[in-house]
């Protein structure tokens, strides 16, 4: 056996005693492992199909995260590991952040950016690309009610590691931080004439379904978005990047 193939071996085995933990999860791909790393995630092992690539990726688009990298980093077939590979071949796994100390974050006052609260979501991939645009719009953090996991693989990937950027976690109406509700719906007030306070919930329905009735009595203001005529509806993540987009964005330094 080759020192390759041994090591090899020994990062499966890492992997596999890793992923059978229950507070991990998968960084797929090499932008949320970058992501994960930068925003202080405690990664447990990392596999690529060719580490010198993953290297020269890390040396190339994000030299800060390179030395965590290479020290991370081993050979391993993905295909064995994951249904499905990342063009960037590699994938990690992190511990999950702690949720009691995440609901703590959400119920800190007072907060200087807004909550995205998206109400019974359904698409994983929209959910990510929501917390992809809470992370780089400062968001305090990311909520969402109903069935689906924030912290699911799919979600994972698809905001690119981010969920370590901010606070993303799952709440019962009754478990919502402290704040004036602001729900997007298409009777509301035009976005336009108010002022978003920095510690409102953002309140997103399903495209769908909208807001759901419970969160529509809870809401303290209901609020549209500029829209064209028989135009049903924008993408989730469109109206949450519309929104934080009139609120104002990350406070400069």
């Amino acid at each position: 056996m080759t020192e390759l193939h041994g090591r090899a071996d020994t990062v499966a085995r890492q992997w596999g005693e890793a992923v059978g933990r229950g507070d991990v999860v998968v960084l797929d791909g090499f932008h949320a492992l970058k992501h994960a790393l930068r925003f202080g995630a405690e990664v447990l092992v990392a596999v690529a199909d060719d580490p010198a690539a993953v290297l020269a990726l890390a040396a190339g688009l994000a030299p800060d995260v390179a030395p965590a990298v290479e020290r991370l980093v081993g050979p391993g077939a993905l295909k064995e590991l994951l249904p499905r590979v990342h063009p960037t071949g590699v994938a990690a796994l992190a511990v999950r952040p702690d949720r009691a100390a995440g609901r703590a974050a959400l119920a800190k006052t007072p907060r200087t950016a807004p909550i995205v609260l998206l109400d019974n979501p359904r698409n994983l991939g929209n959910v990510g690309a929501v917390v992809r645009l809470a992370a780089g719009f400062g968001a305090t953090g990311v909520v969402t009610r109903g069935e689906l996991d924030p912290w699911h693989q799919n979600v994972v990937r698809a905001g690119a590691g981010l969920h370590y950027a901010t606070t993303v976690a799952r709440l019962e109406l009754d478990e919502l931080p402290a704040g004036p509700v602001y729900a997007l719906d298409p009777e509301g007030e035009d976005i336009r004439t108010l002022t978003l306070p920095d510690d409102a919930l953002l309140a997103f329905g399903s495209e769908r379904h909208g807001i759901s009735p419970e969160l529509r009595a809870r809401a303290d203001h209901l609020v549209s978005l500029p829209m064209r005529p028989q135009v049903s509806s924008y993408n989730l993540a469109t109206s949450v990047a519309m929104t934080l987009f009139h609120w104002g964005g990350p406070r400069e330094a």
